[in-house]
């Protein structure tokens, strides 16, 4: 189902055929962002893919904007902390207008400083937008917590004052250095046929040129403490935290099935014992965020100022008893069972198969089956739980942030845990 063609310039293109539908997903990857910036530059990657939807030689922004909207298509990008996408999805006749759009803002976006001063307008708008959203302000506020003094603690979005530094210069030398045939993925996912995606890619990018190779991944210290952020909002929002995985680590799928376990879905341990149980929270959750140098593994909530102490020392017990005693082989079972499933969903959306396809390809340089998901899954053993559990759960790793009508005083981080 999968084919990948590397061109002579050294472009890969990666394709899954889906016949059964009408439609395509398309995606120009870029194997850059924040984490790559240097620190008076933060913010120049998502600045650029702002500025790619602002015109070409060929097409300005509103003509760039109606080509999609005629077919019925969407075009959109994303920029985080190692990629950059530009992607497309259309009725599978449309591809070829796509891979032109795409193109054409890859390749001839102007840049001009005009629309680059408007734009930067408009990311600062973006940044207050971000400030106006607890659960937004306290993850950026976690994750710089927890990897203090590296690119990967950054936001994407960057900084009033580095974003309002950038000139349209530094913009294009910022591609010219970035964005090469090494660095560049396309992946299409639908209903599409391999070779004339190569056919038209080779002739949509292929002046696109340079020698620029991928950056190498900073190394990144984890700097687990607390930090309370004191608002006038209606919630506490709270994230307790520890070290994670690499995006490429072999124990990857150990920790999602504990992940799954402990906050993945309704039979979580922490959703039934702080929502079903005690009604603390109406949303409690687990996560990771992992990336190719370093990864963390956490836990979010929102409770009441009265709650949220109590809710902080459940979150936390549950920590120090999966560091101590692991999980239950009922918990790994279920949560195996329940993380097959959900990446069988997932895998219903086409744009969803052209994501993964992006990732899997700038991370581990190959696809990943369905089938080898499964049995990766599969082969997680109770003994790889209580491993690995007994690794990241160690509270010399944890980190605390809390975000609400709240003080310092309010917040016991040392307070001993069952």
């Amino acid at each position: 189902m999968y084919r990948k063609t590397v061109l002579p310039s050294g472009l890969r293109i990666v394709t899954e055929h889906i016949p059964a539908v009408r439609s395509a997903a398309i995606g120009i990857w870029a194997d850059v962002g924040s984490a790559y910036e240097r620190p008076e530059q933060r913010g120049i990657s998502h600045l650029v893919e702002h500025m790619l939807f602002k015109g070409t030689q060929r097409r300005n922004a509103r003509e760039i904007a109606e080509a999609m909207d005629r077919v019925g298509g969407n075009l959109n990008a994303f920029t985080d902390k190692e990629s950059t996408c530009y992607y497309a999805r259309v009725i599978d006749k449309h591809v070829p207008l796509a891979t032109d759009v795409l193109c054409d803002m890859f390749l001839n976006s102007r840049f001009d400083p005009v629309d680059l001063a408007r734009e930067q307008n408009v990311v600062l708008e973006e940044i207050k937008m971000y400030d106006d959203a607890p659960d937004e302000v306290i993850n950026d506020a976690f994750v710089r917590l927890m990897w203090s003094g590296s690119n990967l603690g950054d936001p994407v979005i960057g900084f009033p004052n580095t974003i309002t530094s950038l000139g349209s210069g530094d913009l294009r030398a910022h591609m010219r250095e970035r964005y090469t045939p090494r660095t560049v993925v396309v992946t299409v996912a639908g209903n599409v046929e391999h070779e004339r995606v190569v056919e038209s890619f080779a002739q949509g990018l292929g002046p696109l040129a340079g020698e620029g190779d991928v950056p190498a991944d900073q190394r990144v210290r984890l700097s687990p403490g607390r930090l309370v952020i004191t608002r006038d909002v209606e919630q506490v929002y709270l994230i307790v935290g520890t070290r994670g995985l690499p995006a490429g680590d072999e124990d990857r799928y150990t920790l999602s099935v504990i992940d799954t376990a402990l906050g993945g879905g309704m039979s979580s341990r922490l959703f039934q014992d702080i929502r079903e149980e005690r009604g603390l929270a109406y949303s409690v959750s687990s996560f990771q965020i992992a990336y190719r140098p370093a990864g963390l593994f956490a836990v979010s909530a929102g409770t009441s100022v009265e709650h949220a102490q109590e809710v902080i020392n459940l979150i936390r017990e549950s920590f120090a008893q999966s560091h101590e005693r692991g999980l239950r082989e009922s918990e790994v079972e279920l949560a195996k069972e329940h993380l097959k499933g959900s990446l069988t969903l997932a895998l219903e959306s086409i744009s969803g198969r052209m994501m993964r396809l992006g990732r899997n390809e700038l991370t581990f340089g190959r696809q990943i089956s369905e089938e080898e998901l499964d049995q990766k899954i599969d082969a997680v053993s109770f003994d790889d739980v209580q491993r690995l559990a007994r690794s990241i759960f160690a509270p010399e790793q944890w980190g605390l942030c809390v975000l609400g009508p709240i003080g310092e005083d309010d917040v016991d981080w040392t307070a001993a845990v069952a």
